[in-house]
């Protein structure tokens, strides 16, 4: 770490201890110019450059943890997940998964308002650059699909850029979240590697209606794709 970057942390006057050191740590990571996947300092050096117990200190970082925006890595260190400033608005999303076929079905029903809206943004503002990006995503998801019959990864990623073609982060956020909600538990939803299958097709019209621009059409592909979901969530979990 430079001499400039270690400027960035100083000693905190009394008062309420975490939130100032979150505010600092925040202020750190954004005048440092850390991007997701680098490391922040290590536990004793926050302790000493912010002039604060390690208790503070491990709450902090608990803090940006239950937010998703920081992961602890046994042996390494933690590192950035996502990029935060102090003008940073954070939405953690919290459902308890006590009966998970519930808790699927609940953030589906958040999630195809979401998403709809989402793709129909999308195929209104894609630029070319993004119809390039959603097309390469789309031809591995297929290419991987056909040859293992299942592509969960691959229709992700596939979903993230059309979540990018909004040019409304919160989209991918929020997005994001619920599908890493929804897929988290299992590799295979129920076990079964033929969850959703039906709905493969439709990712192929859902790409034509946003190349076309048309986001009415793109409301009608998504609510295709998202009804096989629900569809099998209920199916499969009896």
């Amino acid at each position: 770490m430079t001499e400039q970057a270690r400027a960035a942390l100083l000693p905190l006057p009394p008062a309420d201890r975490a939130q100032q050191v979150i505010a600092a740590l925040a202020d750190y990571v954004q005048q440092s110019g850390l991007k997701a996947g680098d490391r922040l300092p290590a536990e004793r050096e926050l302790m000493t450059a912010l002039a604060v117990g390690r208790s503070t200190v491990r709450e902090v970082i608990r803090h940006f943890q239950a937010l998703g925006v920081v992961e602890a890595r046994k042996g390494s260190g933690t590192y950035l997940l996502r990029a935060i400033s102090a003008s940073t608005l954070h939405m953690p999303l919290t459902l308890d998964a006590g009966h998970l076929r519930d808790v699927l079905l609940m953030t589906l029903e958040v999630r195809r308002g979401i998403e709809v809206e989402a793709n129909m943004v999308a195929a209104r503002r894609r630029t070319d650059k993004d119809l390039e990006i959603i097309e390469v995503k789309l031809d591995e998801m297929e290419r991987v699909h056909i040859a293992k019959g299942t592509s969960g990864p691959e229709d992700l990623a596939f979903h993230l850029a059309i979540y990018d073609a909004t040019h409304n982060p919160l989209f991918r956020q929020l997005l994001e979240q619920m599908r890493e909600a929804f897929e988290r538990f299992w590799d295979h939803p129920f076990d079964r590697t033929d969850f959703a299958r039906r709905s493969f097709p439709f990712h192929r019209t859902l790409f034509n209606a946003i190349a076309a621009q048309d986001p009415d059409a793109a409301r009608e592909e998504t609510l295709k794709i998202l009804a096989i979901v629900e569809e099998d969530i209920k199916e499969m979990s009896k």
